[in-house]
């Protein structure tokens, strides 16, 4: 038996994806579809295999050609797509007297290929197609006998009548005898063929199969549900030796801030996060890549963050273990004394300098997705010129003095680099990213993790406004965070302060561009609350500089006590 399969199509369902992957190189748990066909086939007996390309043909090649499959497995390129009929018209001379299989490349099933071959042996049509129930494309008429009489469009019983309409599975079996039938064209579809047979009263023969696994990827969707499908049991297992999860629940959580989907996964009283990052868009490095590649890095240097257990960076699912629903707003919140709330923002805080200072070691900037360091280019456009675009112009409709408030954005981003305290930074530390499970405290969220100044970190902790800590405490954080320092680095605990206040207004611009971004364009009202707390975090910050630093924002900011959500 040898075997055509069908890899040329642009796979325009699948877009964007398919603009830098063909659809038969999409991964499965790791491994490329076209790979588990290849591999399907052999298995069946397969002694050769053919495979037409034309879109992004040259990565298809280099796939096949770093691979050894110990049988022969070539590529033919298609400069225009011929089509199905024409795809095998032009691979004639690999296929010899023998029937031959043509399946598509973008399917996964568990059909024995071995019983379809042996099927078509058995009878004496010229071609079998593989077909089964599937609602969505049920469009080949079969008679009660197995015969196809017409695809798509309507056809008058025959005389032992339809039994049904049936979806193709992508399968067939074809006599070599078929391929002269195919006329010399551009294009031409196999379905001209069948018709041709059809109308000659030489009916292809129809496979019906049941109780069988079977799914295409040519959605993305149907691509995501069968990478999970695949990927959920091998995650359960590394996490906890289980051998056969049966059915795995799958619960949505609330979101955050990201377009990112969160799922709580269950199976035999053992639960673990799935986050849905989305398939990825770029070759270039993204945030899954980072989410996976920090995560793995801050596991090694002994940082508590959430073990991983299964991902596939192209799919963008990633499993976790799961810590439960308990961030630190939760704790502080429920705390009413200064010394409970100091006690536990001080473990807090040691954690972040373990996290700093060890995170950075070994660190490699490769596994940044946005920027390699926090620079002064990061602070004017992705928190400067964020606040002021997506938080004053379209979420609080003010005009703004750009030249001089670009003024004030380098000098501030000048001032927040200066003395900074370098280490892993998170860039993201606030309460919502602080989960708490048995009394010990996690980092979460960390993808947008960079090399950078603690003292913006610490800064991001304090003026979290979902916890909203009063000033005072704030201040007194700041002095516990430098004088545990004195042990690795020396500043001056003035220094250090000036520091932390710059920092906090740079976090502080880039919370209120996130609200206003979130709240007006994504539609997620609830980040709303928040702002006249961030909007006091910044007057209060603004007071801390010098009398004549950043006289703009110091107008804006004063100017916003009047306006709309900053009471």
């Amino acid at each position: 038996m040898k075997a055509l399969i069908l890899a040329a199509g642009f796979g325009t369902r699948l877009l964007p994806y398919t603009n830098h992957t063909p659809k038969p190189l999409f991964p499965i748990s790791g491994n490329p579809l076209l790979n588990l066909i290849i591999e399907n086939l052999k298995r069946s007996g397969c002694t050769g295999i053919v495979i037409n390309t034309h879109h992004l043909h040259e990565k298809i090649e280099a796939f096949i050609a770093s691979q050894n499959y110990g049988i022969p497995v070539i590529t033919q390129y298609e400069p225009t797509i011929l089509g199905t009929g024409g795809a095998i018209k032009n691979t004639a001379d690999f296929f010899d007297a023998s029937p031959f299989m043509v399946i598509n490349s973008d399917i996964l099933t568990d059909i024995s290929l071995r019983d379809v071959y042996e099927f078509h042996l058995g009878h004496n049509q010229s071609a079998t197609l593989v077909l089964h129930d599937h609602q969505a494309y049920n469009n080949v008429s079969v008679t009660n006998k197995g015969s196809i009489i017409g695809f798509h469009e309507q056809v008058a019983p025959s005389q032992d009548g339809i039994m049904k309409k049936l979806a193709f599975t992508g399968i067939q079996v074809l006599d070599a005898d078929l391929i002269p039938l195919i006329q010399q064209q551009n294009y031409f579809s196999s379905i001209d063929l069948y018709q041709h047979m059809i109308s000659k009263n030489q009916m292809p023969k129809a496979l019906i199969v049941k109780d069988h696994f079977w799914t295409d990827i040519g959605t993305p969707e149907s691509y995501l549900d069968t990478e999970y499908r695949f990927s959920a049991p091998q995650a359960f297992q590394k996490a906890f030796s289980i051998s056969s999860t049966g059915m795995i629940s799958k619960e949505k959580l609330k979101g955050d801030g990201s377009d990112r989907q969160w799922y709580r996964l269950s199976a035999e009283n053992r639960t673990l996060i799935l986050v849905r990052h989305g398939i990825r868009e770029q070759i270039d490095t993204c945030e899954v890549d980072s989410f996976i590649q920090i995560g793995q890095h801050l596991q090694q240097k002994k940082i508590p963050v959430p073990a991983i257990y299964g991902y596939n960076a192209f799919s963008g699912l990633v499993f976790l273990e799961d810590l439960g629903d308990t961030h630190l707003e939760d704790v502080v919140k429920q705390l009413k004394h200064h010394k409970d709330r100091m006690a536990v923002y001080q473990e807090v805080i040691k954690l972040l300098i373990h996290m700093s200072q060890n995170g950075k070691i070994d660190f490699l900037p490769s596994m940044t997705y946005q920027t390699r360091e926090y620079s002064k280019d990061l602070i004017i456009e992705k928190e400067c010129r964020y606040f002021k675009d997506a938080f004053l112009k379209n979420y609080m409709k003010m005009n703004c003095p750009e030249k001089p408030l670009e003024n004030d954005f380098s000098d501030l981003a000048d001032s927040a680099l200066q003395n900074g305290m370098r280490g892993f930074m998170h860039r993201d530390f606030q309460s919502r990213n602080i989960m708490v499970k048995e009394n010990s405290f996690y980092l979460i969220d960390f993808q947008g993790g960079r090399i950078g100044p603690l003292q913006y970190d610490l800064a991001s902790l304090l003026i979290d406004p979902y916890v909203a800590l009063p000033f005072d405490e704030q201040m007194e954080l700041i002095d516990f965070c430098a004088k545990t320092l004195e042990d690795i680095v020396s500043v001056p605990i003035e220094t250090f302060r000036k520091s932390v206040f710059y920092c906090a207004l740079t976090r502080n611009l880039q919370i209120l561009g996130a609200f206003g971004y979130l709240s007006l364009v994504k539609g997620k009202k609830w980040f709303e609350q928040y702002i006249p707390c961030a909007l006091q975090s910044l007057r209060y910050y603004l007071q801390k500089t010098d009398k004549n630093e950043l006289p703009v924002l110091k107008t804006i900011a004063e100017t916003l006590k009047n306006k709309r959500g900053s009471t």
